[in-house]
């Protein structure tokens, strides 16, 4: 990938890459790099660490904390945090609705959310799905009835991602029953502390509680916490599900774990040596690394269209979401198969990622990823999605 840089941008590279690895603690880096799960404390010390320095949300406009960067040099920013193993900053706020905000919300909403959001002083989640509005979001039956100078919220949403922390949830809600479904959504923000918010835990197939159901029984929300116009939310949805197109592909997290899987490999004995030197184990690591480095150029190449002021919708972003889910899933099947029965509880190794080396009991925890993983081809746009955007878009079927 080198060759494909400019010198300024290999030297950009360089910099972040120093930057993680000097600046974000090392017992975090190091749960992340052997496969431990991150915790609510690695993921606010983190991003404070990287708002501190104004690497937080460069996606943002300069005013409110973003950088003045190209799209090459926001890929960079990210694929260095990912090969550092540094916990990303808290995608509901930087990626989804902190870019909301700071594109429709009033002067007012900005300063009162912005700075908060950018620092993880607000733990945000997100309220889109419901139990019978998944796939068809517009579908959505929550409400919100203004009654004077407040809105009456009732519904339920489910699949709430890390609800159990969050402090505020920004909603899609329907606002006007009266007009097709689209037209009558709004984009609204809900103190989670509210009365008459319920959030209940949903207990995953790997055993964690991740996701969360949360219910609204005549919540009161002032006004003033409506974003942008009434009725306009469907727009600002598609903005923020637009925003988390090419970083969805987390190349930087596919090479990150392919060389720990590698690295597993090279400890497992076998009747040639180790499973690295097995040509069947071999020729399946070197497909996978080649249909990655196809993502990764095929993720530049639609990084340079948007470098070039293109402002219409890369159809090749959906190439990288249903190609890029697909590969994480590869990848943790690989663990699975390299562990064999170590994967169902530990791996006693002395493998190393990064520079880390004698890994802990528990640390790979693979059977575990590979159950959770099986979300990334649903979530951001299921593959069926984003195989009809490719036909429609690309083929013209």
């Amino acid at each position: 990938m080198d060759n494909l840089l400019s010198k300024e941008e290999l030297e950009f590279a360089q910099h972040m890459r120093e930057f993680y690895r000097t600046e974000i603690p090392e017992d975090i880096r190091y749960r992340a790099a052997v496969g431990e799960e991150t915790t609510k404390d690695d993921i606010v010390t983190t991003q404070r660490i990287l708002n501190k320095h104004g690497y937080a949300v460069p996606n943002w406009p300069v005013e409110w904390g973003g950088q003045d960067w190209t799209p090459v040099q926001r890929h960079i920013w990210l694929e260095e945090m990912q090969l550092a193993h540094v916990p990303q900053p808290l995608a509901f706020n930087a990626s989804m609705v902190g870019p909301v905000i700071a594109t429709f919300g009033s002067q007012e909403i900005k300063e009162r959310f912005l700075p908060a959001t950018a620092n993880l002083d607000i733990w945000w989640s997100q309220g889109f799905s419901e139990p019978d509005a998944g796939s068809d979001l517009a579908g959505l039956k929550t409400t919100a009835v203004k009654q004077g100078d407040k809105y009456i919220v009732n519904g339920q949403k489910t699949w709430t991602t890390l609800g159990q922390y969050g402090d505020w949830i920004f909603m899609l809600v329907r606002t006007d029953p009266n007009v097709k479904k689209q037209a009558g959504i709004s984009f609204l923000l809900i103190d989670m502390k509210s009365p008459g918010v319920t959030v209940r835990p949903i207990e995953l197939i790997d055993g964690s509680h991740e996701v969360n159901e949360v219910f609204f029984e005549n919540v009161e929300v002032p006004v003033e916490n409506l974003v942008g116009e009434e009725n306009k939310g469907w727009s600002y949805a598609k903005f923020l599900l637009g925003n988390e197109r090419t970083g969805i592909a987390r190349v930087g997290a596919s090479k990150a774990n392919l060389a720990r899987a590698k690295a597993y490999a090279a400890l497992t004995k076998t009747a040639r040596g180790t499973l690295l030197d097995d040509p069947v184990f071999a020729s399946r690591i070197a497909e996978i690394e080649a249909r990655l480095t196809a993502l990764e150029f095929t993720q530049l190449r639609v990084l340079s269209t948007q470098q070039q002021g293109s402002d219409k919708p890369d159809p090749r972003s959906s190439v990288l979401k249903l190609r890029g889910s697909v590969l994480q899933q590869d990848i943790y099947e690989l663990l699975v198969d390299i562990l064999g029965p170590q994967g169902l509880d530990f791996v006693d190794s002395r493998a190393t990622a990064d520079g880390f080396s004698d890994l802990p009991s528990g640390a790979a925890d693979a059977l575990k990823h590979y159950f959770n993983y099986r979300k990334v081809t649903i979530y951001g746009g299921s593959s069926e999605v984003q195989r009809t955007i490719l036909s429609k878009a690309m083929l013209g079927l």
